[in-house]
């Protein structure tokens, strides 16, 4: 994603991206149309959550970093989530140190588990290495640190207790899934701090952009035509052909 590409996308919504990917993206039969939504991701801690409404309008933008946990041990005789081929973790090596700067570091846990999968440590850890935020399908401890850390945080939930009691880094730079929304490495993560967080395939991001441009030019002039008088019915006609 190139810098222009970046101050684009900050002119707009988390809705209005969804209004761009419920138009490009292509939905297999029998699938839901999610337009991107990670649903039930809300945000729990960092400088430009916490800090007040000061920062209420900020967006988070950034690349995808991907880690994928699996269980400890099978849960019932078989895994909850599909499962990279091979761990691409080296062993005595820690998932955080493998962050790279500038990315949105996406954590896939497996599904139904109690405890957090990040927590201050590694928190702290990708805070120090310039991620410009967290974002977990799954549970994160710890949360009076992660108020004090400079990198924002989002998560599906909250635990007490340690990933080792139910959970291993398996693999990073993989497919993951948050929810019913696969995302690979290098997808855009659009956290938008009043309305929510999307995801943009990086195949689709020039297409979204020229999309956005002329979507917005239609609402505005929706809004113009109902705030004058005009009934929904006819500014739709009008503007939404």
């Amino acid at each position: 994603m190139s810098e222009d590409q970046l101050d684009r996308l900050q002119q707009y919504s988390a809705c209005d991206i969804s209004d761009a990917l419920l138009k490009l993206e292509k939905v297999e039969e029998g699938q839901r149309a999610c337009a991107g939504f990670l649903d039930g991701i809300v945000p729990h801690g960092g400088d430009s959550i916490s800090s007040g409404q000061a920062h209420v309008s900020k967006k988070i933008i950034a690349p995808a970093f991907t880690i994928q946990f699996q269980p400890k041990a099978p849960v019932n005789g078989t895994d909850t989530l599909p499962k990279a081929s091979s761990s691409n973790i080296r062993p005595g090596l820690q998932w955080s140190d493998l962050v790279l700067p500038n990315t949105m570091v996406v954590v896939q846990q497996p599904v139904d588990q109690k405890c957090a999968v990040v927590g201050g440590i590694h928190a702290l850890n990708i805070d120090r290495k310039g991620a410009k935020g967290i974002l977990v399908s799954g549970r994160i401890r710890d949360i009076g640190e992660l108020r004090k850390l400079n990198c924002p945080i989002w998560a599906r939930g909250t635990s007490t207790v340690g990933a080792s009691a139910e959970a291993k880094a398996y693999a990073t730079q993989v497919p993951v899934k948050v929810g019913e929304v696969t995302i690979k490495p290098g997808d855009i993560i659009f956290c938008d701090l009043v309305e929510g967080v999307v995801v943009i395939p990086r195949s689709l991001l020039e297409g979204v952009l020229k999309f956005l441009k002329e979507h917005a030019e239609a609402e505005e002039g929706i809004k113009y035509a109902v705030k004058n008088g005009m009934s929904v019915s006819k500014a739709f006609a009008l503007w939404r052909q």
